[in-house]
C-alpha cells in the first residue's frame, strides 16, 4: 500500500526528482528517535530512504511508455482498478507544513492541515506526481476535502467517487458497487482500455501480495521486545503500490527480521497503540515525539498503518468488482456512521499487540475523528483498561514541547501502574 507524501531523492545516474519542498527554508529537524537503528532493516531502510526518487523514476518511465498516471487521495480508492487499466496509482496527500501558507490564501485557516498542504501543492505546482497526473480520483469523505476538490477540479481532470457512509446498509453497498462500476468505465473510456475480470484479478493478486507482506512486517511488532520501531515500520512504504523492487525489499526485510532477535534497547519502552488520523510523509512529528520520550509504537491503527491492509480482496470471487467493493467499504474511517468497525479493530489490535497505552492523534479541524475520540477514550479506559491520551495538533512544530510533556506524563502513569502490579505480586 502507498504512504502519502513527498520528499527528495536521487537516482543511480544522479538525476533528481524536482524539488517538492523549498530548500531555502528547511523544516526544523524532528526530535531524535532511538539512538540505534534496527540492523535487520538496514538494507530496506536505505532503499526506502530514496522512495520518492524511485517513484519518480517509475512514474516518468511509465509516462514515457504511454501509461497513465492516476493520482489518488484516499484509501477508499481501489488501486486495483487503476492498475487493471494499465495506470500507475500515486498517492498525493500533502504533509509539508510549508505548503499550508499558500493554501490559506484560498482555503480557511481553520481546516485540516492535510487538506491545506495537499491544496498548497496544487497551487504551487510543487508535486511532480500531481503535475504529471492524467487523472485525479477523489472521494466524498469529509466536507473539507469535498469542497477542496471542487477548487482543484477547476484546472485538473478529476473523477469523484461518492462514498456511502452507512457501511451496514445493504442499499449503501449497492450504491458503492455502482460507483466502482462508474470508475471502471471512466478509466476504460479515458485511457482506451477494456478492464476485464482477468485484468482486475491480476491487479488484485498483486495488491494482496503487497498487503500480506506489509501486514506480516507489522505483525512482527507483537514480539517482546519488538524488532524495530514504529517510525521504521512507517517508513517502509511507497507512494506507488506494487513496484517490483519495493516488493522485493519487503520480502528481504521480513526474512531478515525473522532471523534476528528483538531489540534489547526497546524492551523497557512503553508499548503504544497509535490511532486516529493518517501520518503522511513529512508529518511524522508526533510519532517521533512518542518514540523519543520512552515509547515504541507497536501498532498503528490508522490509514497509514494497519487499517487499509488488514483485509485482502477475494482473488477467486466470481465477480471481482463486487469483491473489491466489499473490501473497500469495510474500511472503518471516522466518516462512517455508525463506525463500529473501528472499535472492533481497536479491540482486536489491543489483544494482538498488547499495548500499555493508547494515543489518539487528531489533526486540528478534523471533526469526524475529533468527535469520535470520545468513543475511543471510553473504549480504551473502560473496556481495555488502558491509559489514553488524545493529541490534537497540526503540522507546525510550535507545540512539540507541550506534546512531549503530555506524552511523558502518560508514560509515567503507565510505569506507575506496572510498578503497582509488580508490588502486588511480591
Amino acid at each position: 500500500m502507498s504512504g502519502c507524501g513527498c520528499r527528495h531523492g536521487a537516482a543511480a545516474d544522479g538525476t533528481r526528482a524536482p524539488a517538492i519542498a523549498d530548500p531555502r527554508c528547511p523544516p526544523a529537524p524532528p526530535p531524535a528517535g532511538p539512538a540505534a537503528a534496527s540492523p535487520a532493516l538496514a538494507p530496506a531502510m536505505a532503499w526506502f530512504a530514496d522512495m520518492v526518487q524511485h517513484c519518480y523514476d517509475a512514474a516518468t518511465a511509465a509516462k514515457a511508455a504511454g501509461r497513465p498516471i492516476v493520482g489518488i487521495l484516499c484509501e477508499y480508492t481501489p488501486r486495483e482498478l487503476v492498475m487493471a487499466a494499465g495506470g500507475l496509482p500515486v498517492c498525493l496527500c500533502g504533509g509539508d507544513v510549508r505548503k499550508i501558507a499558500p493554501a490559506e490564501e484560498v482555503l480557511p485557516s481553520n481546516l485540516c492541515p492535510l487538506i491545506k498542504s495537499t491544496f498548497g501543492y496544487h497551487l504551487t505546482g510543487a508535486n511532480p506526481f500531481l503535475e504529471m497526473a492524467d487523472l485525479v480520483v477523489a472521494e466524498t469523505t469529509c466536507d473539507g476535502k469535498k469542497k477542496m476538490y471542487e477548487l482543484m477540479a477547476e484546472s485538473r481532470p478529476m473523477h469523484v467517487l461518492e462514498l456511502p457512509q452507512k457501511p451496514g446498509d445493504p442499499a449503501a453497498f449497492e450504491r458503492w458497487l455502482d460507483e466502482l462500476r462508474r470508475l471502471r468505465d471512466e478509466l476504460g473510456r479515458r485511457f482506451g482500455v477494456g478492464i476485464t475480470d482477468d485484468r482486475l484479478r491480476g491487479a488484485i493478486r498483486g495488491m494482496n501480495r503487497e498487503r500480506a507482506l506489509r501486514r506480516a512486517l507489522a505483525g512482527r511488532m507483537r514480539r517482546t521486545p519488538p524488532p524495530f520501531t514504529g517510525r521504521e515500520l512507517l517508513d517502509l512504504k511507497s507512494l506507488i503500490s506494487c513496484l517490483p523492487a519495493d516488493v522485493a525489499q519487503y520480502e528481504a526485510a521480513l526474512a531478515a527480521v525473522d532471523a534476528a532477535p528483538g531489540r534489547a534497547d526497546l524492551a523497557g519502552r512503553v508499548r503504544v497503540l497509535l490511532t486516529g488520523v493518517p501520518v503522511v510523509h513529512m508529518a511524522e512529528r508526533v510519532v517521533d515525539l512518542i518514540e523519543s520520550h520512552g515509547g515504541v509504537i507497536v501498532c498503528m491503527e490508522n490509514c497509514t498503518g494497519l487499517k487499509p491492509i488488514v483485509e485482502d480482496v477475494d482473488e477467486n470471487a466470481s465477480d471481482p468488482l463486487r469483491a473489491l467493493a466489499e473490501k473497500y467499504l469495510h474500511l472503518p474511517c471516522s466518516v462512517m456512521t455508525p463506525n463500529e468497525g473501528r472499535m472492533d479493530l481497536l479491540r482486536r489490535f489491543a489483544a494482538d499487540y498488547r499495548p500499555d497505552a493508547v494515543i489518539e492523534l487528531v489533526w486540528q479541524a478534523c471533526l469526524t475523528y475529533d468527535v469520535e475520540s470520545h468513543r475511543v477514550k471510553r473504549l480504551a479506559e473502560s473496556d481495555l483498561g488502558l491509559p489514553y491520551l488524545r493529541i490534537e495538533t497540526d503540522y507546525s512544530p510550535s507545540d512539540s514541547a507541550r506534546i512531549a510533556l503530555r506524552v511523558e506524563a502518560l508514560f509515567e502513569t503507565v510505569r506507575a501502574r506496572q510498578a503497582a502490579r509488580e508490588s502486588t505480586k511480591s
